[in-house]
Parts: structure tokens; C-alpha cells; sequence
């Protein structure tokens, strides 16, 4: 069913990776010059492949395996994202001061723990139909 918990996980993960795309600036320098922009296809792609894995999990509630595959394969598209920006503030010039890389880097990881727990959520469900057929 779509009101079960795994739903508010999935929706808190559509809502953190939209944010990091929306208002969270990526990462900006003292003088508030964007050094990684929005607009790059290496940003773009695994946003959006996590936001609509998100969505199709969220409405494929009666299979269950699908939907803990496609929760799967967002959580490694965040870890894409999450390497991304590691790899962009690990190869700035030692010259550039950045004091403040932003919470945008962060919430892949926050989106990651959603997921991770959507899925607990899901295996429980699961598990609860496994034990049901068995006393059929």
C-alpha cells in the first residue's frame, strides 16, 4: 500500500535531492563565485536518476523486490553524486580558499540513509507476507 513508512522515506529522499538541486548552492568560493554549477550533465544525470527511482519505488508498492532493486540503484546513484562532489572539492587549487563547501555535499548521504531505512521498512513488510503464507 502507499501509505506505509517506506513512502515517507522515499518522499524524504525526492524532497532532499531536490532541495540540493533547487536552493543549496553546490559549491561556492569566498567571493560567492559557484565553483561546481547546477548545470552540469555530471550533476544533473544522477539528481534526476534519483528522483525518478524514487518516484517509480514510491508507485511500485505491490512488488516489493522491484521496489527495493530500484531503491538499490538510487542509493548508487547518490553515491555517484556524493563522489562527484568529493572529487571536485578533493581537486581545487591549493591557492583557492574554501572555507565553506555547503550542505549541498552532505545531503546525498542524508538521502542515502532515507533509502537505506525505506528499504529496512520494505524487507520488514516482506518478511510479514513470507510469515503469513506460511501459516496458510
Amino acid at each position: 500500500m502507499i501509505q506505509r513508512i517506506q513512502t515517507i522515506y522515499l518522499l524524504v529522499s525526492v524532497f532532499i535531492i531536490g532541495s540540493l538541486f533547487i536552493w543549496f548552492p553546490l559549491m561556492v568560493d569566498e567571493n560567492n563565485i559557484e565553483i561546481l554549477r547546477r548545470d552540469e550533465i555530471k550533476i544533473i544525470v544522477p539528481i534526476f536518476l534519483s528522483i525518478v527511482l524514487s518516484f517509480i519505488s514510491i508507485f511500485s508498492f505491490k512488488n516489493r523486490s522491484r521496489q527495493m532493486l530500484l531503491n538499490r540503484l538510487n542509493i548508487l546513484s547518490n553515491f555517484v553524486l556524493l563522489g562527484v562532489f568529493v572529487y571536485s572539492s578533493l581537486s581545487l587549487s591549493g591557492e583557492t580558499l574554501v572555507s565553506e563547501k555547503g550542505i549541498g555535499i552532505l545531503l546525498p548521504l542524508i538521502s542515502i540513509v532515507a533509502l537505506l531505512m525505506a528499504n529496512k521498512a520494505i524487507k520488514k513488510d516482506e518478511n510479514l507476507v513470507k510469515s503469513v503464507d506460511r501459516l496458510r
